[in-house]
C-alpha cells in the first residue's frame, strides 16, 4: 500500500483553494470541476455527513465515539473541499460572503436580550 502524503499544514481558505487547484490539475480533473458538478458532489458529501446523525437523538449526536467522530471529520473535510473548489471556480470569497450573510441575518433576525440558546 502506498504511503499517504500529508501536505504542509493548510492555514487559510486561500491556501486550501490553491492546494486543491494544484491537486485537481495534477490529475487532469479541471474538465470535471464545473460549478454544476462541484455543487452536485457537495450535496452528495453533505448527505454522507448527515448519515452519521440521521437516527441519533440530539444528545447522542453530541457524544460520538472516537471512530464515528473521525468519520464525521472526513465527511466535513469532503464538504469543505468541494465548497472551497466551487467558490474558487466562481471566484467567490467565502469569508467575505459569510460576513455579508451574517450582516443580512442580523438585520433579518435581530437579537433579543431575553432569548437563550
Amino acid at each position: 500500500m502506498d504511503r499517504i502524503h500529508l501536505p504542509a499544514p493548510i492555514t487559510s481558505l486561500d491556501q486550501l483553494a490553491l492546494e486543491l487547484r494544484r491537486f485537481a490539475g495534477e490529475r487532469g480533473w479541471e474538465a470535471y470541476h464545473s460549478p454544476k458538478n462541484l455543487a452536485s458532489a457537495l450535496i452528495v458529501e453533505a448527505a454522507e455527513l448527515l448519515e452519521h446523525f440521521q437516527w441519533l437523538a440530539p444528545e447522542q449526536s453530541r457524544d460520538l465515539s472516537p471512530a464515528t467522530k473521525a468519520e464525521v471529520a472526513h465527511e466535513i473535510a469532503d464538504v469543505l473541499i468541494y465548497l472551497t473548489r466551487l467558490a474558487d471556480q466562481l471566484d467567490i470569497d467565502m469569508l467575505a460572503a459569510a460576513a455579508e450573510k451574517m450582516a443580512l441575518n442580523a438585520c433579518k433576525y435581530p437579537a433579543h436580550p431575553t432569548t437563550e440558546f
